[in-house]
């Protein structure tokens, strides 16, 4: 299995500095900063350079942690096919967790569901944000995880997977810590005529489509810049090295140390909820009827 002094290292590289990474690991910045020394001198390389405002990757760093999150994923998928060659994977349920994806919203509803599945334990599976790979991942439904949970409004991701919502995110934007709107506690839609909003490109998100053609009748003294259909952390990169204004999410206001998240007067939202396979098992299927007569309470 990987080295668990990696975990460090990519809180660390994630989270920009020594102390967010300590509130997040929940242990003190004297141990990440011991860590991150343990793992150079086991590796005998130079992997972070700490610089006043935090700290950056060396040209070496930029491949461990590259490689790193595919030990990591590979290493939790050796761990769930032994689950499974023991035979405990019939009373598990495997629930993919990732930056943008992360598994708290299923916890949530598992705390509320779990009385009629007594037997059955969770087991978190850590996947990678890559707008590139993000399809393989979804179509390992059944295989590799149970759940996912996430904002689906995707043509790509619905033809690979059967989708329960649970209820809808509220639209916003994010800009780097520098940028003029940054201290605004709230942005009128007026206040981002003239800047670049970087958004989804079009034809595979319904709501991002409507968005879009709103913002182009209505706004047209906004910008469009077209991303990836899927975001990963390098489009939340740009919009902190740009100056650009970014579409996002309220679950995502923490994602980049590097930027705010500011909700705007509009009524934009999109639906998030549960993935499952297009071919789920009993169990799966059980749960799936149990937490849509919980969202019908609601």
């Amino acid at each position: 299995m990987y080295n668990p002094l990696l975990n460090t290292f990519l809180a660390v590289i994630e989270c920009g500095s020594f102390t967010k990474a300590a509130e997040k690991l929940f242990i003190s910045p004297t141990a990440v900063m011991k860590q991150m020394n343990s793992l150079e001198e086991h590796l005998n390389l130079k992997l972070i350079e700490r610089t006043s405002v935090g700290v950056r990757l060396t040209p070496v760093g930029e491949v461990i942690c590259r490689n790193a999150k595919f030990m990591m994923d590979y290493s939790q998928k050796s761990i769930a096919e032994a689950v499974a060659a023991s035979g405990k994977c019939d009373t598990t349920f495997c629930v993919g967790t990732s930056m943008l994806n992360p598994a708290k919203p299923f916890m949530d509803l598992w705390y509320k569901l779990n009385q009629y599945f007594p037997e059955y334990k969770l087991h978190l599976v850590p996947f990678e944000d890559n707008h590139e790979g993000i399809l393989s991942e979804i179509k390992k439904l059944g295989e590799k995880f149970d759940f996912l949970i996430g904002v689906c409004d995707s043509k790509a991701w619905l033809s690979l997977c059967n989708f329960l919502p649970l209820g809808r995110y509220k639209k916003m934007v994010a800009v780097s810590r520098e940028h003029p709107l940054a201290k605004k506690s709230s942005l009128d839609i007026q206040e981002l005529y003239g800047q670049t909003l970087m958004m989804v490109s079009k034809g595979d998100s319904g709501v991002n489509d409507f968005i879009r053609n709103d913002l182009e009748k209505n706004h047209p003294q906004i910008n469009i810049e077209d991303t990836p259909y899927f975001y990963d952390l390098s489009v939340f990169n740009r919009c902190a090295e740009t100056g650009n204004v970014l579409l996002t999410i309220e679950c995502w206001q923490d994602v980049h140390p590097g930027l705010v998240s500011i909700p705007v007067h509009w009524d934009y939202s999109i639906p998030y909820g549960l993935l499952y396979s297009l071919h789920a098992d009993e169990d799966i299927l059980k749960l799936i009827q149990i937490a849509e007569k919980q969202v019908s309470k609601l």
